[in-house]
């Protein structure tokens, strides 16, 4: 089967042939219809190499498709289910510590599946599995995002527009920065409030919650819009340190968001079954995923990417 793999020392993804697989005792193996590209594919590539166990390394977390496959001891799943896979569960995170969906197959813990809903396409799936997941359990689970309260977002790229759009839905009064503004309108139809550019407009309006999707200094400038007991939450790893006044984080709580459930998932498929989300996204051929990852690199992707096959 092909598979698109990181070969090591920072160079590009190579599309290379590789065994079929088989499952283990309690694995699946799942035929990949769909597979979600990520900044994150593209920070192993740059600083990977001292972290990834193994080499070369299928990547790709973010992934849906079709069971093929059931090793021993797995109940409750069966050949032909649609299911999406979480990338932060029991099994290593998929495409760094595992091999990934950038390929015709991948082998997942049964633990980590998330059913399909009839009626889904299996693109939004994909998506869902990361950065739905990612983007709901920060601003639902982790900031309690809810009816009544104000909500800030920083950055409305792939994530954001997800959390985003969760918070509206919820009932909460919500905010958007966004440095584009070619995104803007589509901020705007997704039924936030006015939109600024830079979320130090928002000093003094004594948000309730701020989930910073972005993560480039944008930090402090959440914690100086929240109001005293309320709460940021980090996604965003958009640079490596940052550095914030220890004051603003008195009487506020700063909470740091990574990844989500299988719970989040199934939530989050619920939501863009009913269309209460309808994301921004694009698909690519299998054999377009090396491309694709130099286009998120070089920042000229709105919404999300996903490579369509094995249909």
């Amino acid at each position: 089967m092909k598979a698109w793999q990181y070969m090591g020392n920072g160079v590009p993804i190579a599309l290379n042939e590789v065994e079929a697989l088989t499952p283990g005792p309690g694995e699946v193996v799942i035929d990949v219809k769909a597979a979600g590209l990520c900044h994150s594919d593209v920070m192993y590539m740059e600083v990977g190499d001292g972290t990834i166990p193994f080499l070369p390394t299928t990547q790709g977390h973010e992934n849906a498709g079709i069971i093929s496959a059931v090793g021993e001891g797995v109940t409750g799943w069966s050949v032909g289910y649609a299911v999406g896979v979480c990338s932060s569960g029991v099994r290593p995170p998929l495409g760094m510590f595992a091999h990934g969906g950038f390929a015709d197959q991948l082998v997942a813990t049964a633990e980590d599946l998330a059913r399909v809903p009839a009626g889904l396409d299996l693109s939004l799936a994909a998506l869902a599995t990361d950065a739905g997941m990612t983007s709901y359990h920060a601003i639902i689970k982790e900031g309690g995002a809810r009816a009544g309260m104000k909500v800030g977002v920083i950055g409305f790229g792939g994530l954001g527009q997800i959390g985003a759009r969760a918070a509206v839905v919820a009932g909460a009064e919500v905010h958007v920065a966004e440095m584009k503004r070619d995104v803007w309108d589509l901020a705007k139809q997704a039924g936030v409030v006015p939109v600024v550019e830079d979320a130090d407009e928002w000093a003094g309006q004594d948000l309730d919650l701020v989930v910073d999707y972005a993560g480039f200094d944008t930090t402090q400038k959440a914690l100086t819009a929240v109001r005293r007991g309320g709460t940021v939450v980090q996604v965003g790893l958009g640079r490596p340190t940052f550095t914030v006044a220890t004051p603003t984080l008195l009487g506020r709580r700063l909470i740091g968001s990574l990844g989500g459930t299988v719970e989040d998932i199934e939530e989050v498929f619920e939501l863009l079954l009913n269309k209460d989300i309808e994301p921004a996204f694009e698909e690519i051929a299998f054999g377009q995923i090396g491309e694709g990852l130099e286009r998120l690199k070089a920042k000229r992707v709105t919404g999300r990417l996903v490579a369509r096959f094995g249909d």
